[in-house]
């Protein structure tokens, strides 16, 4: 019988569960990769598919081994798909090299055999010809861990359940993207973003100086749709990307009169964004940003405006300082 399409459950953004209901939680590593569904037909063959439904298994050819794990046993799978730095820590950008490989069969062998991928698993939805979509995450979680699906390139960690607090800080301290919350009572809702699932990202937050904007559109002609922000360098004033949310309407307008009042003609980073259509103001206002990570080049990853800095001079603020989490 052919295996059924499964869309991936999804976790809503919130916070910790109250402390009196942390015993019917269990909390599991939040990673940065690509999100899979893992479908293992019982014939040694194995199809990933990414949250949009598009078969990615090209992508990754290290992982096709895993089709013969289960033997016969056919079973659908949900994991995380990711590319892990020198510490073992998820980096997405180093997947972004692998996640545009599904028409270049070639290429995406020669990265496999030099950086290969790591699939973590974490939920099973189907197996040996049954739906377990309407199990409790407890009982589905035996089920997967029994399974015992632990290769060279895919793992089945393993989750905490209570002392939710415990477990966000360590991720914090271990440089991790954050927590999920699953209730343990909890069946998989294929699709849904549901109140079940619980998403806690580490995020951090810096100081920046602005040194452009980008015109909004629609709505937003007139008005700035991102601002240009970096930090200062040996180098001189260090681009870290662009922030386009985190405003208000009413804040939107008075940073486009300040940012007007400061416009000159040179770009004042040490290299110039690529940034088409950008105009350019002298840097003296300092913005707080809040932020996941940054790239290896720097840059902030879903950076996003918490307020004007007007106590902040901007020749003693934004230096490029370690990350502050929050």
């Amino acid at each position: 019988m052919p295996l059924p399409l499964v869309a991936p459950m999804l976790a809503t953004p919130g916070s910790l569960p109250p402390v009196a209901q942390d015993a019917r939680w269990a909390y599991e590593t939040k990673q940065d990769g690509q999100r899979a569904v893992v479908y293992l037909a019982g014939d040694g063959t194995l199809t990933l598919r990414a949250r949009s439904g598009e078969d990615i298994t090209a992508a990754y050819p290290e992982l096709r081994p895993l089709g013969d794990a289960l033997g016969g046993t056919p079973a659908v799978l949900d994991g995380e798909v990711l590319a892990l730095d020198r510490q073992g820590r998820a980096d997405f950008q180093l997947l972004q090299s692998r996640m545009g490989l599904v028409q270049a069969p070639a290429k995406a062998a020669r990265l496999a055999a030099t950086a290969p991928v790591h699939l973590v698993l974490f939920d099973v939805m189907h197996l040996a010809g049954s739906s377990l979509l309407a199990l409790p995450y407890t009982r589905r979680r035996t089920r997967l861990e029994a399974l015992a699906l632990e290769g060279p390139f895919w793992s089945t960690p393993s989750a905490l359940v209570g002392h939710g607090r415990e477990a966000l800080e360590a991720t914090r301290a271990h440089g991790l993207e954050g927590l999920v919350c699953k209730r343990l009572d909890s069946a998989y809702e294929p699709g849904a973003r549901s109140r079940a699932w619980i998403k806690i990202r580490n995020m951090r937050v810096a100081d920046v100086l602005v040194g452009g904007w980008l015109p909004g559109k629609g709505r937003l002609t007139g008005l700035p749709g991102a601002v240009l922000v970096g930090q200062r360098a040996a180098t001189g004033l260090r681009y870290v990307g662009s922030v386009g949310t985190g405003w208000s309407e009413a804040e939107r307008a008075e940073l486009a009169a300040l940012l007007r009042a400061d416009a000159t003609g040179a770009c004042p980073f040490d290299a110039v964004p690529p940034s088409t259509g950008a105009r350019w103001v002298t840097p003296r206002l300092v913005g707080e940003v809040r932020y996941s990570t940054r790239t290896r080049a720097g840059l902030l990853r879903q950076p996003s405006w918490l307020r004007l800095r007007p106590d902040l001079a901007p020749e003693e603020s934004a230096a490029d300082l370690p990350d502050t989490s929050v």
